[in-house]
């Protein structure tokens, strides 16, 4: 009996150290330290976002014709109502001086037409007079007032045709006009289709042609984005947002959401979205931005701040992490509540506390509930 006991403890000592030999090494995980922080519940945008212009004009001729004069380059900065390109006019320039020269002849008659009724007039009075004294005859009464009535006539056609001389003055002068392509805002002169001596024709409705000046207002700036349908509902007018440029890798810039697209664009069946304008607040002077840059936005929903959180890519499947047992060096699956996240934080309401440290890399071999872990320095 008692070398049976013996050989017992004998073969219970062999596979202790047996175990304690063939053990597996602790895995080496980094941990995070849980601590309070804001947490901000974020839409973002489904596919790149782009800058424009509030004001952009895609500038054609009003009427065809040869190109007399470009009178700004790619990329001048231009004033309100200043030419831009000049179509040849020397036949309505010569017009607009015919139809000048006409209308100041006919104002001339008209002049002389209705001096010479004023003076039919007073004679047509005088021998009003005349007759009521018996001082004139009847016959002499009529001729006179037949003659005022006759040059105010005269008079009023003289002015009709000055006038008709006025009109077709100001319609050569809106043709002569129409030749010089001016523009409607301040602005920079992005592109210009043309050169001097080239024929242009302006576009016909419906079918697009290049522009002869593209004309872009960059002292206003928005980022227009698609937000998935989905995040849409949560959207309001005013909300702040987060604009970040590939162009400015590291930086983002303030803004707000200013406008909600009334419908949803279906450019694929899978992925229908709501379009969004996102103005720049305030618009950043140091840096210089170019329409058609590439943006993306973070439409912040709500925000909390001083709040227990975890990194977002430590949470497991059905809200658990895998917290750090300092007692004894292994990890725990431990469940928790959750608040408001993001793909980068995410805010724990309850199962942790401050100071609590988890798991941060979940892809380590070797790492999950149970192991026994050494932290990495």
């Amino acid at each position: 009996m008692k070398t049976l006991f013996t050989s017992l403890l004998i073969l219970a000592l062999v596979a202790a150290a047996l175990f304690f030999l063939n053990r597996p090494d602790p895995v080496s995980v980094r941990l995070t330290e849980l601590s309070p922080g804001p947490v901000e519940q974020i839409a973002a945008n489904s596919r790149a976002g782009t800058i424009k212009a509030c004001r952009r004009s895609r500038l054609s001729m009003p009427q065809g014709g040869r190109v007399d004069e470009l009178l700004v380059q790619e990329g001048d900065r231009v004033k309100a109502g200043e030419p831009l390109l000049k179509l040849w006019s020397d036949d309505l320039e010569a017009r607009v001086e015919e139809v000048t020269a006409t209308l100041k002849a006919r104002e001339i008659q008209a002049r002389g037409a209705c001096n010479t009724a004023a003076l039919a007039q007073r004679e047509a009075q005088r021998a009003e007079r005349l007759a009521r004294d018996s001082l004139a005859s009847e016959e002499m009464l009529d001729q006179r007032q037949t003659e005022a009535r006759r040059t105010a006539l005269a008079c009023d056609e003289t002015r009709a045709l000055s006038d008709q001389a006025r009109a077709t003055l100001k319609l050569h002068q809106v043709l002569l006009e129409d030749r010089v392509l001016k523009a409607p805002f301040a602005g920079v002169a992005a592109e210009i289709n043309g050169e001097v001596g080239e024929y242009v024709t302006p576009s016909p409705p419906g079918v697009p042609t290049p522009p002869a000046v593209d004309l872009i207002d960059d002292s206003c700036l928005y980022v227009r984005a698609p937000i998935d349908e989905v995040e849409a509902a949560r959207l309001q007018v005013g909300q702040p947002v987060r604009i970040t440029l590939d162009a400015f890798r590291g930086r983002s810039f303030e803004g707000e959401l200013q406008r909600i697209a009334p419908f949803v664009s279906e450019l694929e069946k899978q992925a229908r979205t709501v379009d969004v304008d996102v103005r720049f607040t305030p618009p950043p002077e140091d840096a210089h931005l170019l329409v058609g840059y590439s943006a993306d936005i973070e439409v912040i929903i709500e925000r909390r701040e001083s709040v227990l959180r975890a990194p977002t890519e430590t949470l497991l499947q059905g809200n658990r992490v895998l917290k750090y047992n300092e007692a004894d060096g292994t990890l725990e699956s431990i469940e928790v509540d959750t608040g408001l996240g993001n793909w980068t934080w995410t805010e724990i309401t309850s199962g942790l506390e401050a100071g609590d440290r988890i798991l941060q890399s979940l892809d380590t071999e070797g790492a999950e509930a149970g192991a026994s872990v050494v932290p990495a320095s």
